[in-house]
C-alpha cells in the first residue's frame, strides 16, 4: 500500500479541499500517514490569495524537500491552480502540481507516485471525508467561485465565478457529518450570503437561497450549533435573522468583511457599500440578534488610500465596536483591477496603519468580552492540556470555545474542572465565565 502526508496549509476553504484529496485517496487505496517520515508522497496544500501565503507556501515545499531530498513532492491548492505553468519551470522541487476544483483528480496524479498499484477513480457518500478540523467541528463548503469581483481579489481568478451546490446535497452531508458525531456546523464559502445567486432563472427575483438552505438545515434534528462564516456586507440576506430568532442552534455570530469605511476606497474596492450602510446593518443585526457576535477583516494600503481615509476607517471602527476583527495589507495581484492601479501606498505606511487598527481593536474585543462573564453557557470541548495541580490533584485544563469564539481565529475558552468532571473532546459542556485572560475566556463546568 502507497502512503501519503498531507501538510493542510492554508485557510478554512482550503482545509475541506484537503480533506476532500484525502477521502479520495483513502478510498483508492492509499494509506494516510500522520508522519511525514513514513510516507512516500507529500503534498501542500497550498494558498495563492496573498502574496505573503503565495510564499509561505513555496517555502513549505522547499522545506520538505530540504528534510526530504528523496520523497515525491506534489503541490496542491490555489497557487498550483494559478501559477502551474511558471512553477513547473521554477519549483523544480516540486514533483508534480494539482489546482482546486476537482478533488478526485488526486487518485490520478497520486498514482505516478505510487509503488503499488490503486484504483483511479472512486466513488464517495457526501459527508464521508476525512476532518482535519478541531474535534466536535466540521466545514461545510456550500459554493466555490465568488461573482463579487472585488478589485483586489484573485479568487475569480483561481477558483471561478460562483457555483452553489444542492440544498439537497448540502443538508445530506450535515446529516452525515451530525451522524459522525459532530456538534458544530460551520458553513463556509467566499461570500455564503450569495449563495444560490448563480442558480436562478433571469425571469426570477434576485433573491439569494441561503435562508431556503438554513431551513433546511433547521430541520436536521439533535443537539448541535451551525456557524454562518463570511458574508459579503453588501448583500446581507436579512431574512436568516428570522430562522435565526426561532431556531437557537444557528449562532448568532456573523464574519462580515467589511474591508473598510471610506466611500472612494471602497469603490475603488468594487463594493457599493458606505460606512453609514454599514454601520446600520450591524445596528439591525444587534436589535434583532442582542447577544450578536461580529467579527470582520480590513485592508490598509489600498492604492489611493489617504490619511483621511484612514482616519475614516478608525472612526469606523470606534463605533461599530466589532467584537473580533483581522487585519491585512493589500497586495498586489497579478490579473486583478487594483494591479496597475496609481497612487500606490508604501509598505511602511501601510503596515504602520494596520498596527494601529489593531492596536485600537485590542480594548474594543476585551471588553465586548467582559460582557460574557458570569454568564453560564455551552462550551464545545476540544482537547485537555494540562493537569491543574495549583488547585487540587484532580483538577484538570481543557481548551474548548464558546458560541463568540470559531474555530482557529478567536480566542478561546480555558475549561478549569476543579472537581474531577470528566470531559469528552467534540461534546458540549454547561460552564460558567468566571474570568477573561487576555482575549480568552475562563470557564468553570457547571455541576
Amino acid at each position: 500500500m502507497s502512503s501519503y502526508y498531507i501538510d493542510p496549509f492554508g485557510c478554512v476553504k482550503n482545509q475541506v479541499d484537503a480533506e476532500n484529496m484525502m477521502a479520495h485517496l483513502n478510498k483508492a487505496g492509499w494509506e494516510n500517514v500522520t508522519d511525514a517520515e513514513l510516507a512516500e508522497l507529500i503534498i501542500v496544500n497550498s494558498c495563492g490569495f496573498i502574496e505573503d501565503a503565495k510564499q509561505e507556501s513555496i517555502n513549505a515545499v522547499l522545506e520538505w524537500r530540504k528534510l526530504y531530498p528523496k520523497k515525491k513532492i506534489l503541490l496542491a491548492g490555489c497557487l498550483a491552480q494559478r501559477y502551474e505553468k511558471e512553477l513547473s519551470l521554477e519549483l523544480t522541487e516540486a514533483d508534480g502540481f494539482m489546482g482546486v476544483g476537482d478533488p478526485a483528480q488526486i487518485v490520478k496524479k497520486a498514482s505516478i507516485f505510487a509503488k503499488t498499484k490503486s484504483i483511479d477513480s472512486v466513488n464517495l457518500q457526501t459527508g464521508e471525508r476525512p476532518l482535519l478540523s478541531l474535534p466536535g467541528s466540521a466545514y461545510v463548503k456550500i459554493s466555490e467561485g465568488c461573482n463579487n469581483r472585488c478589485s483586489y481579489c484573485a479568487i475569480p481568478l483561481i477558483r471561478g465565478s460562483l457555483v452553489s451546490r444542492t440544498i439537497q446535497d448540502i443538508a445530506e452531508e450535515c446529516r452525515a457529518l451530525l451522524n459522525r458525531g459532530v456538534r458544530e456546523l460551520c458553513i463556509i464559502g467566499q461570500d455564503i450570503g450569495a449563495f444560490g445567486a448563480d442558480t436562478i432563472a433571469p425571469n426570477e427575483s434576485p433573491a439569494v437561497k441561503l435562508p431556503e438552505l438554513l431551513n433546511k438545515i433547521s430541520c436536521l434534528k439533535g443537539d448541535f450549533w451551525v456557524r454562518l462564516l463570511y458574508i459579503h456586507p453588501d448583500h446581507f440576506p436579512l431574512e436568516i435573522l428570522d430562522i435565526m430568532e426561532k431556531d437557537k442552534r444557528f449562532l448568532p455570530y456573523f464574519d462580515i468583511p467589511f474591508q473598510h469605511a471610506a466611500s472612494n476606497i471602497l469603490a475603488a474596492m468594487n463594493r457599493k457599500g458606505t460606512a453609514e450602510k454599514y454601520l446600520a446593518l450591524l445596528k439591525t443585526i444587534r436589535s434583532r440578534l442582542p447577544h450578536a457576535i461580529i467579527r470582520s477583516t480590513f485592508l490598509l494600503g489600498f492604492p489611493g488610500e489617504t490619511e483621511e481615509d484612514f482616519a475614516e476607517l478608525l472612526n469606523f471602527q470606534k463605533k461599530a465596536k466589532l467584537d473580533w476583527l483581522g487585519c491585512f495589507t493589500f497586495s498586489r495581484e497579478e490579473g486583478t483591477a487594483a494591479f496597475s492601479m496609481k497612487n500606490r501606498v508604501n509598505a511602511k505606511t501601510a503596515k504602520t496603519r494596520k498596527q494601529i487598527i489593531e492596536q485600537q481593536q485590542i480594548p474594543i474585543t476585551e471588553k465586548n468580552m467582559d460582557r460574557f462573564t458570569s454568564e453560564t453557557l455551552d462550551v464545545l470541548v476540544e482537547e485537555r492540556i494540562a493537569a491543574n495541580t495549583e488547585i487540587n490533584a484532580d483538577s484538570d485544563l481543557w481548551l474548548g470555545r464558546l458560541y463568540c469564539q470559531a474555530p482557529d481565529i478567536d480566542g478561546a475558552a480555558v475549561i478549569v474542572c476543579n472537581n474531577g468532571e470528566k470531559l469528552i473532546a467534540g461534546t458540549f459542556a454547561k460552564c460558567k465565565v468566571t474570568a477573561r485572560r487576555g482575549f480568552d475566556l475562563e470557564v468553570q463546568v457547571v455541576v
